[in-house]
């Protein structure tokens, strides 16, 4: 079983082994359900923009992402 404990603020750190399953990354959002007295932890589906570049990635490494990040 993976765990993280919960700060003074109710905040926690995802497990990198639980990112890398559900494939998010920074900017991400999750998508929590409840079901009795579990939570299902999943990715966000985010809502269709009309945005032609939007699935141009490229150029979305973590190695562009530093090199251009003070653009």
């Amino acid at each position: 079983m993976i765990s993280s404990k919960l700060t003074t603020k109710a905040q926690t750190t995802i497990p990198q082994p639980v990112r890398a399953a559900l494939g998010v990354r920074d900017g991400d959002e999750i998508a929590y359900e409840i079901d009795g007295d579990r939570v299902i932890l999943t990715k966000a589906r985010s809502a269709p923009v009309d945005d032609p570049f939007r699935t141009f990635d490229e150029w979305d490494s973590e190695a562009d992402r530093r090199a251009y990040a003070k653009l």
